[in-house]
């Protein structure tokens, strides 16, 4: 009986991850000093079909949560672009940005149970 492989690949988590970590670079070299993406974080990065698209949970300090969203939005070809230059495969994943406020609701969780 021949061995049989484990057939689910972790190539997307690996992608997802190396992807973060670049565009993490590539906001604080590029746009560190802009009044909006200065505050943002990304906290974590999934891989969706496949390898094709790469969405980027971020976490920003700046509490006008849609203008940073329109603002990297606004910088996401860019960012896209100079990921093409550091990734080194044939194909870029496309990139998609989503604000994750895990720790907005954690901060709300912690104070309803101190009044209590």
């Amino acid at each position: 009986m021949k061995n049989q492989r484990n057939t689910t690949s972790n190539r997307p988590a690996r992608m997802a991850s190396t992807v973060q970590t670049m565009v993490a670079q590539i906001l604080r070299e590029r746009f560190g000093d802009d009044g909006l993406l200065g505050g943002v974080s990304l906290v974590g990065a999934t891989a969706r079909g496949g390898t094709q698209f790469v969405h980027l949970y971020y976490y920003s300090r700046n509490s006008d949560i849609a203008a940073v969203q329109r603002r990297l939005d606004e910088v996401t070809k860019t960012i896209r672009y100079e990921l093409a230059s550091r990734l080194n495969q044939k194909y870029v994943p496309d990139i998609k940005f989503e604000y994750d406020d895990t720790l907005d609701r954690a901060e709300r969780l912690d104070k309803i149970l101190k009044n209590l």
